[in-house]
């Protein structure tokens, strides 16, 4: 059992140590023994780091939600280039990548760092879902301004369709995540009459 092996960067490498539990054992496993072994540290670090395990989670989920707003960058900055769909196909399979995708069962798992989520960002009790709306939302707002949607389309609805749908195609990785072809069809399927209608 390790005492106190130095961490240059503890925070960080505990998150990457939780990331890789998560990954492997689920919510379920992801416990702060689990991620302290798993850094290969001394469980002190991560009180010394953080007030309790809900604070470690909180932290971690913020932490892998802001990486997140770089997609949602470029996918905003991808409006008006390539086909709608295309662009949504590739933003999904990266917002859902194995990451995200574990983590939303884990918010959904503990009530506590739900509560904490919403305490630091109102409204994002659940974080993850919360950065794929809005940039799912962003985007295609910015493709009905430049008119490569129908002018009426219901973004609210269309934003929940994808986010949603998205979510169900990419929570059940067993044995693969879905493939491009097959993510692509449903993104093409849920714009199909706003495309359409852009046409007429």
């Amino acid at each position: 059992m390790p005492t106190g092996v130095h961490l240059r960067d503890a925070r960080q490498q505990l998150f990457d140590a939780a990331e890789r539990v998560l990954l492997r054992d689920g919510p379920g496993g992801l416990t702060s023994r689990a991620v302290t072994d798993e850094a290969g540290c001394a469980k002190g670090v991560m009180h010394r780091h953080f007030t309790d395990f809900d604070a470690f989670l909180t932290e971690l989920v913020l932490d892998r939600a802001g990486q997140l707003e770089a997609q949602a960058s470029a996918l905003r900055e991808s409006a008006g280039t390539g086909a709608v769909a295309d662009n949504l196909t590739g933003a999904l399979t990266t917002l859902f990548g194995p990451v995200p995708v574990a983590i939303i069962p884990l918010i959904t798992f503990r009530d506590e760092l739900r509560a904490r989520l919403r305490q630091v960002t109102p409204g994002g009790g659940i974080a993850i879902l919360a950065q794929a709306t809005t940039a799912v939302s962003g985007y295609l707002a910015d493709e009905r301004e430049l008119g490569r949607i129908a002018a009426d389309a219901d973004l609210d609805s269309l934003t929940l369709s994808l986010v949603g749908g998205g979510h169900l195609l990419f929570a059940d990785r067993d044995p693969d995540p879905p493939t491009t072809a097959t993510v692509n069809r449903f993104v093409r399927t849920v714009l199909a009459d706003v495309l359409q209608r852009r046409l007429l």
